[in-house]
């Protein structure tokens, strides 16, 4: 209970008071600090950085023409992406564009789910979930 009580008052702190006010994305960030906190040994808190690298990319193991999430989402997280296949518009990935992401814990879930193994070539770990969307809430 400590720790998660500590990694959740780090996680606050790594965010910003404005994510931090924000109820849905912030409980959905505590869920993964507490399952990061499991999975990862010596885990301290999200990072906007790292997050960033998940999201420009590139990398290698998923699917050659989706080697980032800004491949479909476009480098700059405001703008309009646009599915590769389809060609259909994908809103902004960033909280000041879009200020409904990343705040229906299903439908997150969901994304990761089907996105990670076309980026990465597998599942995201908790921690990689809340870089990422530690990144695009200060986007």
């Amino acid at each position: 209970m400590k720790i998660t009580l500590i990694v959740a008052a780090a996680t606050a702190l790594a965010i910003g008071p404005a994510l931090a006010a924000d109820g849905p994305r912030a409980a959905l960030l505590d869920m993964l600090a507490a399952k990061a906190a499991k999975e990862t040994a010596g885990f301290v808190g999200f990072s906007a950085e790292r997050g960033g690298a998940l999201y420009l990319g590139p990398h290698t193991g998923g699917k050659a023409e989706t080697n980032a999430c800004a491949a479909c989402h476009t480098p700059a997280p405001t703008a309009t992406g646009r599915h590769h296949k389809t060609g259909r518009d994908i809103p902004p990935m960033a909280v000041s564009a879009n200020p409904k992401r990343f705040t229906d814990p299903a439908e997150v879930e969901k994304r990761f789910e089907r996105d990670c193994p076309n980026v990465l070539g597998r599942a995201c770990t908790a921690q990689e979930k809340g870089d990422f969307i530690t990144y695009l809430s200060g986007q």
